[in-house]
């Protein structure tokens, strides 16, 4: 913690910094003014309904995928546990990110695609009625699935890969509606 406290303090302090990158420094909503990290305080904002959707993706062998499609893993149904994962993921955000609120959500799904024979892609949509936005929520909800699908399917596959864990869209709050612009090829 005092690490980025260091950083952000000397880089408020004009260390041969551009403005537009020190107002970002200034804008980090968990730093107070010293560079001390903080909980920010939620209190004055109002309770708005929130949402947000985050993806992962996890890259195997076409044969480990095949075997997951054929449900062939003595651990069980891969992509219902991950699921099952993913979603006891998002009511643990707040223990496992530091600065998180505990928020009290109203829905979570995860949902599984197949793109083609070894990739599977991995969205989460998180719902919530409070004073801060769930987009750690939906984040945490696709690592976590992702490592599941890793952790039950390694015995076959070692050299699966998870990447692309980020938010693709979310909404409420005085920031409004974001959603990410699709990737063109």
């Amino acid at each position: 913690m005092w690490f980025c406290a260091g950083i952000v303090s000397q880089l408020t302090r004009n260390c041969g910094v551009s403005p537009a990158e020190r107002q970002t420094v200034t804008e980090l909503t968990h730093f107070d003014d010293s560079g001390a990290s903080r909980m920010v305080d939620v209190g004055d904002k109002p309770v708005t309904a929130r949402m947000a959707r985050a993806e992962a993706v996890v890259e195997m062998r076409p044969e480990t995928l095949a075997t997951i499609r054929d449900r062939g893993l003595a651990k069980g149904d891969v992509f219902e546990v991950a699921r099952i994962a993913g979603i006891m993921a998002t009511r643990r955000t707040s223990d496992l990110i530091p600065l998180c609120h505990p928020l009290p959500l109203e829905g979570a799904r995860v949902d599984f695609e197949i793109l083609d024979s070894q990739t599977v892609r991995i969205e989460a949509t998180v719902n919530v009625r409070a004073r801060t936005g769930v987009e750690m929520e939906a984040m945490t909800a696709v690592s976590v699935a992702a490592l599941t699908v890793y952790d039950m399917c390694k015995s076959i596959d070692r050299a699966m890969s998870i990447s692309g864990v980020r938010l693709l869209e979310k909404s409420g709050g005085k920031s409004g509606h974001f959603v990410r612009e699709p990737v063109s090829s």
